[in-house]
């Protein structure tokens, strides 16, 4: 059994995104292969989940929503991942697969995954994420240094150039070696993606369940290697309109619901589509859309593209299947208001946004 594609990250996300779309292409025979997903956290509650996720049967996701109005449910077996390993007790076998059968490399490592950890080291099993990417790329460039495509998916935008530039600066602190800090620029093809799926709540131990709607957006790049073909995987040409179309409609809108929670105390366990049943915030968060988001984002000659997003915004959010918890998206709320709010008014320069700077200036 060969796996030509590594993932780095078990989350619920990426075993309703990418897992699930591997799996689809498999039965069409568009995918380059099975996949071998690698915990990297070590999380010993999470053990229940390794063996789960590569058992022969499979595992479940849900898609529940409404496609074009109409109110679907159906439930969906994922079959692509074949082997499941952990840093913390299978480096040996982590290693072999990543200089051996690697072709694409995804990883999904949270909101936190590229910080390093002071004294971190090459030695043994490193602690970071980086890190431990930087020891296995090492061991493919000594053991003859076979091309590869990394595939970020984590939610930073241009991912996959920031992950090159904290592999490179580890590279030229840990490996004295300048032929190897150049396959690293020439052979490593790092991709910028963006990706969106809503995926509300896990299944154990392991599955998930999930809204239909979901896109993968990897920038077109010369060497570049998809992992399969997907009508949701997209190849553009520039990721930039996909992102701010997503960060400042559907997080953005997020974040603005998030705010009206915390700041008049709604019931702990309120979902997306509960305070949207509230007609009067479903009503100014239209407004806002109408009034201050899509005028900003004419000034960028995208405005049609943000009337289509909000309205496919405004059906993913009032999804009757999904419990998306604003105590989920509340969370680091002030962080979110940078990037979402306040970046967006400074992209828009000059385009009136009242509501937006009430909240920006809490």
């Amino acid at each position: 059994m060969t796996t030509p594609i590594l993932q780095f990250g078990t989350s619920r996300f990426l075993q309703a995104h990418a897992d699930l779309f591997v799996s689809e292409a498999l039965e069409v025979g568009k995918a380059l292969g099975s996949i071998t997903v690698v915990q990297t956290s070590g999380d010993p509650a999470r053990a229940g989940r390794i063996g789960a996720l590569s058992a022969a049967t499979g595992f479940p996701v849900i898609i529940r929503g409404l496609e074009d109005g109409i109110a679907i449910e159906r439930e969906l077996r994922v079959r692509s991942v074949t082997r499941s390993l952990s840093t913390a007790s299978d480096w040996a076998e982590v290693a072999r697969v990543f200089v051996e059968e690697a072709r694409v490399v995804i990883s999904n490592t949270g909101d936190k995954g590229y910080a390093l950890v002071e004294g971190d080291s090459l030695d043994g099993v490193p602690r970071s994420f980086p890190m431990k990417l930087l020891a296995l790329l090492h061991a493919r460039f000594r053991s003859g240094g076979a091309s590869l495509t990394i595939l970020p998916c984590e939610l930073i935008s241009r991912n996959g150039e920031v992950l090159q530039r904290v592999i490179l600066d580890l590279a030229s602190r840990h490996v004295a070696d300048v032929n190897f800090q150049s396959w690293l620029s020439d052979r490593v093809i790092w991709g910028n993606t963006l990706v969106d799926r809503i995926v509300s709540e896990p299944i154990e131990p392991a599955g998930a369940i999930a809204e239909p709607y979901a896109i993968w957006a990897i920038e077109r790049q010369p060497g570049l290697t998809l992992p399969c073909e997907h009508p949701s995987i997209k190849v553009v040409e520039d990721l930039t309109p996909y992102e701010r179309l997503k960060l400042h409609i559907l997080n953005l809108g997020h974040t603005v619901l998030a705010d009206r929670w915390q700041r008049e105390g709604r019931p702990e366990a309120e979902c997306v589509k509960d305070i949207l049943a509230d007609t009067a915030i479903r009503s100014d968060l239209e407004r806002i859309y109408r009034d201050e988001v899509v005028p900003g984002f004419r000034v960028h000659h995208l405005g049609k593209e943000a009337e289509v997003y909000v309205e496919t915004t405004l059906q993913r959010f009032l999804n009757p299947y999904l419990d998306h918890r604003l105590r989920d998206i509340a969370g680091n709320h002030a962080e979110k208001i940078v990037r979402r709010i306040i970046g967006f008014q400074q992209w828009c320069p000059g385009v009136p946004m009242p509501r937006l700077s009430e909240i920006a200036a809490r």
